[in-house]
């Protein structure tokens, strides 16, 4: 049990990872029906961003504070990267057929990571402590603040995303676009605004993604994009892609799934599991668990 309940802790502290990561791919997909291949990459710069700016702050002794300056400053920066990165690649090719959209995609996804082996380097780099850190043992199951912080943060995170979709005028406007993109420009609703916003809501959660994975996990290379992008996207459609709740449940299984299978298997399955799980639900219920059949008029 003991075993189980620790899996378990580290489990929720992956998923937590895969679900901020997801819900860029879902709001994305939600208002635009695009998949949007370089997000794991945004990703990634939100953990480079981050390590250089502790780097500025390595004077200071480890503290929340420092550490909170530190993930508002990748947010901030990979949420312009984002705005740009549909300005400049999709907005232009946005009537073209989907494939030229995957392409595209795709395309970006290429150039951030070449860019960033060119800009910082192809070697990793180890992030520096940003909070104390300390351990806690509840009936044998150990649990760091490391563990703690990501999970309070990314919930935290996802509940103001929530608040923020339901309760604000601009997210009414994203469900909106999100309904019928032309619908919404016939009623009024700035879509290249909503939408711009959206890349940036979706592009920030990366990015404290990418620190919190960098104070968990220290170890950061141009390429960790890849297979953190790839599993978030599973979770996304394992939710429900375009589905917001979705995407935190698919996170938080695939991330459970993930630490379970290393615990009582062999670690050699544990990029398996997640493919696996996405072949299943493509084949069992293509709309995900929380999604829901669409209609297509012909």
């Amino acid at each position: 049990m003991t075993t189980f309940l620790q899996q378990l802790v580290n489990g929720l502290s992956l998923g937590s990872i895969y679900a901020l990561i997801a819900l860029g791919y879902t709001m994305v997909y939600g208002v635009l029906r695009l998949i949007n291949f370089a997000h794991g990459d945004v990703y990634m710069v939100g953990a480079y961003v981050g390590y250089y700016l502790s780097r500025r702050l390595r004077r200071a002794e480890p503290s929340i504070f420092s550490a909170l300056l530190v993930m508002l400053g990748a947010m901030l920066a990979c949420a312009l990267l984002g705005i740009l990165i549909e300005r400049l690649a999709y907005r232009p090719v946005r009537r073209e057929a989907r494939l030229t959209l995957l392409i595209t995609a795709i395309g970006v996804s290429l150039l951030l990571e070449n860019l960033a082996q060119l800009v910082f380097g192809p070697d990793p780099k180890f992030f520096p402590s940003l909070a104390p850190r300390a351990d806690f043992v509840l009936e044998g199951v150990r649990v760091t603040s490391e563990q703690i912080t990501v999970i309070a943060v990314s919930f935290l995170l996802m509940i103001l995303l929530r608040f923020f979709i339901l309760k604000t005028r601009t997210g009414k406007a994203m469900r909106a676009v999100s309904f019928s993109l032309d619908a919404s420009r016939l009623m009024g609703i700035s879509t290249d605004k909503i939408i711009a916003i959206t890349f940036a809501l979706g592009s920030a959660l990366a990015a404290a993604a990418g620190v919190l994975i960098g104070m968990q996990i220290p170890k950061i290379d141009p390429l960790m994009g890849i297979p953190y992008g790839l599993k978030a996207f599973v979770a996304a459609v394992l939710g429900g892609i375009g589905s917001v709740p979705g995407a935190v449940l698919g996170g938080l299984l695939i991330g459970t799934s993930e630490v379970m299978v290393v615990g009582y298997l062999s670690s050699t399955y544990r990029d398996a599991i997640a493919f696996g799980i996405l072949i299943l639900v493509l084949l069992l219920r293509p709309q995900g668990l929380m999604g829901r059949v669409q209609k297509e008029k012909v």
